[in-house]
């Protein structure tokens, strides 16, 4: 009977422990930007797959870098920007995705693939693409305004919101002083002090997770932001233009990764195939109107948001950003300093 019992007992066990497994198995940890997937769709994932995502949010590329390089081991997906991509492949940091798994990749332009940041298409796969631009209050502002030297004329000192983004602000400054914004060395960040400390003071508002509401409120008529951010802007109300800066402009990609280690990787996977569907990828438009990489699901946008000039903004001089590595030091010194009056 005792050698019954505990048979009986060890069977228990080893049920309880494969019911703990697929238990387990039935979520995807998602570490994402914030205000970037519908909850529409994260609920309609569920409801298909019986997969619970849990989604939490960072604001700035770098917090998520932080979280991720300290040891958070949690995550099954992460929704890195283009040169982010590029430093967690070459830190061995992300686990390369089963395509056999995302056969939606097919959806996907060709022109979002195979990346600099990503050449072999090993560990990413788009997720939305746009860029940083100038939005103008033409209700308030009625002067031209075609570029960063004029957003940061003086003119506009107090009435200006720009991302709280320490690369994107000294992206600007570089492109004025005709700098390689992806080479960054004692001189670049010498030749952009100077700008910086005469911009930086005319900000009234740094917001990188909604800076659209600053402009919507009336507390300031300028903004360099997300496309997204302008897009909505626009559809609330055609005064607020959407300019992309003469001197070029950032065009980011973010994408979707699995760290290396991913407690879900499969289920991660069938996130990324579902996320890739078209009619699932119009839901994510509707609400972050930025550019979208799939390529089928634009084909069921509409006339409107097609029109766009966020979402869809004419040719313009357009770079995407490349790993910096140890320089992103030196970035964030020469801006904490600034905004520090040092």
């Amino acid at each position: 009977m005792k050698n019954y019992l505990g048979s009986l007992f060890a069977l228990g066990l080893a049920l309880g422990a494969a019911l703990d497994v697929s238990a387990a198995k039935k979520e995807v940890n998602l570490f994402g930007w914030s205000e970037y997937v519908p909850q529409a769709v994260l609920d309609q994932f569920e409801a298909e797959t019986g997969i619970k995502v849990n989604y939490e949010t960072y604001a700035s590329n770098e917090e998520m870098l932080s979280k991720l390089l300290g040891g958070a081991a949690e995550f099954d997906l992460v929704q890195p920007s283009e040169y982010v991509v590029e430093a967690l492949a070459a830190k061995g940091k992300l686990e390369p995705i089963d395509f056999a798994n995302i056969p939606n990749i097919k959806n996907v332009a060709p022109e979002f693939l195979r990346q600099p940041h990503d050449p072999e298409q090993k560990y990413s796969v788009p997720y939305m693409a746009g860029t940083v631009g100038i939005v103008v209050n033409t209700a308030k502002v009625k002067e031209p305004v075609a570029g960063m030297a004029d957003v940061f004329s003086g003119k506009y000192k107090d009435r200006i919101v720009a991302l709280n983004d320490n690369r994107e602000i000294l992206t600007w400054a570089l492109r004025v002083v005709g700098r390689d914004i992806n080479t960054i060395s004692p001189e670049a960040i010498a030749a952009a002090r100077p700008v910086l400390a005469k911009w930086l003071p005319q900000i009234k508002v740094y917001d990188s997770d909604s800076p659209k509401t600053a402009l919507l409120n009336g507390d300031v008529d300028i903004g360099v932001v997300w496309s997204g951010e302008a897009a909505l802007l626009y559809q609330e109300d055609k005064k607020f233009a959407y300019v992309l800066p003469q001197e070029g402009a950032h065009l980011w990609i973010d994408s979707l990764v699995i760290p290396k280690g991913a407690p879900h990787k499969a289920d991660a996977e069938k996130f990324i195939n579902f996320i890739l569907r078209p009619e699932v990828s119009v839901l994510i438009s509707a609400d972050f109107p930025y550019t979208n990489p799939n390529a089928e699901a634009r084909k069921l946008l509409s006339a409107e948001q097609l029109a766009n000039p966020a979402s869809y903004p004419p040719p313009c001089k357009l770079e995407t950003f490349h790993d910096i590595g140890k320089a992103a030091a030196l970035v964030d010194k020469l801006i904490t300093d600034l905004k520090g009056g040092s």
